[in-house]
């Protein structure tokens, strides 16, 4: 579950220096500073190449682990692909799927849905179904909808399928020696700035940073954020007993922590301090700590158990940080983009910019690590800062270590179908706001 796409703090800036000014002047509540400036920070120095020492010690906070990076050029915005017109007869296996579960997802979406009056009529049809057998069922999905063939930018039609799950954790309410790892809810100094306000062509990209002065600079990293002397001290939700398990759970978006009494906290995606993610299993297939076919999550974890001294400054190598806020315990499951409680094997983070929120997916591709075919109806209800093109999609598993073991072996090639109603076109369907109930924000926050 996986945080909105975020333009880099630097080429952001660049571009939107004026932008800020006018933005900033207009949320605040008391009349700011005459003048509010946007500066790209200065690049941190760079090593020399050294055969010994292997980090940069001038890049990092005083009292911060220095991370270990490599530079990343920065990505011109590219086309994202397109929809193309299909039938039924054109997806695999269909037919064959119990559509019933993709039913019962797609109507948790409704309430979000029926803003929109094309969403209503089927939302209406779907839940007055006298029938819910698996035949009806999929008489309503192709009578009520067409669809619609998802293709890449560059014409090809297959793309990679990876999978997420809601991790549990170990914690407490207060910091002892065994539990001495912070969950942090978003600080007050975050700053966001909604692009898509003053220009369409940026819709669901933002920009973060912080006033420092008159000046809106980038947020703090995930090195200055994890020190001996924590800048967020006092926005703890709970603490942790291992670093690693914290950080997946940054990339997952969402969790639960089990406290020392049994019982549990439900945590989900509040925000994100703008900087850009870097893959930790890459940075360790790079320097060849691991191999490339030890590089899922459980490879990764194993890593970290056998090397703790070097965890931190590895970790510190991904600069984006999410911050958390704690949900009610009652919800069926986590709260995705759409403002929806996802369902497990049954819901699809997507680019939205593509594929419009809470519409129905087929999904052609196979079971984690095998050529086992997993063709199945899925919803749309999740976004993530790694899911982008027309043809990717993060699949849920649910929660627990079973959908975990899953979800960090799932790296598969698939192609997918959109299903929108009939007679519409998919240029003229906008994604629906989020409910007020939800996040606002993709639970899928960031990819491995």
């Amino acid at each position: 579950m996986k945080f909105l796409n975020v333009v880099s703090f630097p080429r952001a800036a660049n571009l939107f220096f004026s932008l800020i000014a006018v933005m900033l002047l207009a949320t605040c509540a008391s009349p700011p500073p005459p003048t509010v400036t946007v500066v790209t920070p200065t690049p941190a120095p760079q090593c020399a190449p050294c055969a010994v020492c292997a980090v940069c010690t001038t890049a990092a906070a005083p009292t911060a682990l220095a991370p270990i990076t490599e530079p990343v050029p920065a990505t011109p915005e590219i086309p994202r692909g397109r929809l193309e017109r299909t039938t039924f007869s054109a997806l695999p296996g269909w037919g064959n799927d119990d559509v019933t579960l993709a039913l019962d997802a797609f109507l948790q979406g409704c309430p979000t849905l029926n803003s929109q009056p094309v969403w209503a009529k089927v939302c209406i049809t779907g839940a007055k179904l006298k029938s819910r057998s698996v035949a009806s069922v999929t008489r309503f999905f192709e009578a009520e909808f067409e669809p619609f063939h998802a293709i890449n930018a560059d014409e090809s039609d297959t793309g990679v399928v990876t999978g997420y799950y809601e991790p549990l954790l170990r914690g407490s309410r207060m910091r002892t020696a065994e539990f001495r790892y912070p969950i942090y809810a978003s600080p007050q100094d975050l700053i966001t700035v909604d692009l898509a306000d003053v220009y369409p062509d940026f819709k669901n990209r933002r920009l973060r940073g912080r006033l420092v002065g008159n000046k809106l600079v980038p947020y703090l990293d995930r090195g200055n954020i994890e020190t001996d002397q924590p800048p967020l001290q006092g926005l703890e939700i709970a603490w942790v007993d291992d670093p690693i398990e914290s950080f997946f759970l940054q990339i997952q978006g969402s969790g639960q922590i089990q406290l020392p009494d049994g019982s549990r906290i439900r945590v989900g995606y509040a925000n994100q301090n703008g900087h850009p993610f870097r893959s930790l299993g890459g940075l360790l297939i790079r320097r060849g700590e691991i191999k490339l076919e030890r590089a899922s999550m459980q490879g990764i974890k194993e890593w970290a158990r056998r090397n703790p001294q070097k965890v931190q400054q590895f970790m510190n190598g991904n600069p984006s940080y999410v911050f958390f806020k704690e949900l009610p315990n009652d919800l069926t499951g986590p709260i995705g983009t759409l403002g929806a409680p996802l369902t497990a094997e049954r819901s699809i983070a997507v680019d939205q910019r593509v594929i419009p929120m809470g519409v129905p997916v087929y999904l052609a591709t196979t079971f984690p690590a095998t050529e086992r075919p997993l063709n199945r109806l899925m919803v749309a209800q999740d976004t993530g800062g790694a899911i982008n093109g027309a043809v990717r999609a993060d699949f849920y598993w649910g929660f627990g270590d079973a959908a975990g073991s899953q979800a960090g072996r799932m790296k598969q090639q698939g192609r997918m179908w959109v299903l929108l109603p009939r007679g519409y076109d998919p240029n003229t369907i906008q994604t629906p706001p989020p409910a007020t109930t939800s996040n606002a924000t993709p639970t899928k926050a960031e990819q491995k």
